[in-house]
């Protein structure tokens, strides 16, 4: 073991942990669990919200899957990543304040819950509610195994000594200290990973040579890696303009953000959320894949992609720095894993067994199936990941895009349209995931795009005509009176 890089590692996970042990005051002295331990009472300010919001989208895949597929592709991957710069702007002023406050209208902690009450519909909710642990298992895995391999190749742990540790840290203060604590501690990782991909990117750049003879000696090797059509010119432009919405506007989709734009202070906070987060998230996407991409020729034959960046930080920077900007990588996947480990929680907890089951369940009561349902799920997940897949960022992207296509239009329509209603939404969530998936399995790519285009147009297409033809009386008109201003 290199004990001057994993010393840095060990404080930043003591770090983690006594920001759990601080959380958890919060949850003890809150009268309404639910509010607290999931939506962190609603209490977010600017600095925090953008953080988590940026520690939450930058994942295993962005910061150990993404710098690979970039090794890989070339600069055109490059490209392609840039599209997720708009994450935060679109997320908070599309969503904004007018998620913000139906949400609290409707005393809503999670997106399903939203969905219930806006629809009032039992079906769309457990459609929802299923969506979420189903694309998230998928996601949670990924993230596991991103950590778990950054810890191994770091530590010299096997991978089920390094899966161990990591599973340990997140059950531990995501148990302890909930949405608070994974908001503090996405604060501290991504201020964490702003400065990691900015010295790693630094240290590239010297360790080749410059970016003249870096460019020059990828281009000797393949004229395509400095193209913006990856390093055998399969990522055509109809390929590349589709991932505007899968890592583009169509995070709007995804729970894990969107919760984050109902759990903000006020205004305020919401509108220095927009600007940090953006500033933030397009300095991190273009340094740590631009990095993978020089890292080529300094590192030429990797034989696993996801092992890129901890091998880079390695080769090119201090044992004690490295260190430091390795943990930006762990902090990406940690803040990730932590976000969606309570979120598929609060769908298991809120959306079905308090909904369905369970009623009359006391705050007492509540709490320990809450905590109980977080552990035995972290459980299940390390179980999924003692397997882990050959390249994770596409388990990652076949996550994100499932998630999309359930619940973009029911989020985005049922805010500003009042005439959209439950049977469009149901109609739309079916339609998009059975159609992502079957395209997923049978027609990768069809018609040169990602695959979740065609199931997002479709089930938008769905959602307006069967709302047309089915229309209900609900509480619909309610919406009409939430203010923008």
């Amino acid at each position: 073991m290199n004990w001057s890089i994993i010393i840095p590692l060990i404080a930043f996970l003591v770090l983690i942990f006594a920001t759990g042990f601080w959380a958890s005051g919060y949850i003890r002295n809150k009268a309404n669990f639910l509010q607290e331990y999931f939506l962190g009472s609603r209490e977010l300010g600017g600095l925090v919200l953008a953080m988590t919001m940026v520690a939450t989208f930058g994942s295993a895949s962005s910061f150990v899957g993404g710098p690979g597929a970039a090794y890989t592709e070339g600069l055109g991957w490059v490209l392609l990543a840039m599209t997720q710069v708009v994450t935060g702007y679109f997320v908070l002023m599309i969503l904004g304040k007018k998620f913000a406050v139906v949400a609290r209208k409707y005393d809503a902690v999670t997106l399903v819950d939203y969905l219930r009450k806006r629809y009032n519909s039992r079906a769309v909710a457990l459609v929802g509610a299923l969506s979420i642990m189903i694309f998230l298992f998928a996601a949670m895995t990924a993230q596991w195994v991103g950590g778990t391999r950054l810890i191994e190749a770091v530590t010299g742990l096997t991978y089920t000594q390094a899966l161990v540790l990591f599973a340990f840290v997140v059950l531990i203060y995501v148990l302890l200290g909930g949405f608070r604590a994974v908001a503090v501690t996405d604060t501290i990782q991504g201020l964490i990973m702003f400065v990691g991909t900015i010295v790693i990117l630094a240290g590239a750049i010297i360790a080749g040579g410059g970016l003249p003879q870096i460019m020059a000696d990828l281009a000797n090797e393949n004229a395509n890696l400095v193209s913006p059509y990856g390093h055998d010119g399969s990522l055509t432009p109809l390929y590349l303009s589709s991932f505007w919405i899968l890592v583009g506007v169509g995070v709007i989709g995804l729970p894990q953000v969107a919760v984050r734009a109902m759990s903000y202070r006020n205004a305020r906070a919401m509108h220095r959320a927009i600007i940090v987060g953006t500033i933030v998230i397009t300095v991190m996407i273009f340094c740590i894949h631009f990095a993978g991409v020089l890292a080529r020729p300094i590192m030429p034959g990797v034989s696993d992609p996801d092992s890129v960046m901890p091998l880079l930080a390695m080769e090119v920077l201090p044992a004690w720095v490295a260190g430091i900007v390795l943990a930006a990588p762990l902090a990406a996947i940690m803040s990730t894993v932590d976000s969606l480990l309570l979120l598929v929680s609060s769908a298991v907890v809120r959306d079905v067994y308090l909904h369905e089951f369970k009623k009359d369940a006391t705050e007492r009561h509540v709490r320990r199936v809450s905590l109980g349902v977080t552990g035995v799920l972290g459980i299940v997940v390390f179980a999924l990941a003692l397997t882990p897949p050959e390249l994770l960022i596409w388990m990652n992207l076949f996550a994100f895009g499932g998630l999309q296509a359930a619940f973009i239009w029911p989020l985005v329509l049922g805010l500003y349209w009042n005439k959209a209603e439950k049977h469009g939404a149901l109609a739309a969530m079916v339609t998009g995931v059975v159609m992502y998936v079957f395209l997923h399995i049978f027609i990768p790519e069809p018609l040169g795009m990602h695959t979740v285009v065609l199931p997002v147009v479709a089930s938008l297409l769905l959602f307006v005509l069967t709302s047309k033809l089915f229309p209900t009386q609900d509480k619909q008109s309610e919406l009409s009176s939430v203010s923008m201003s």
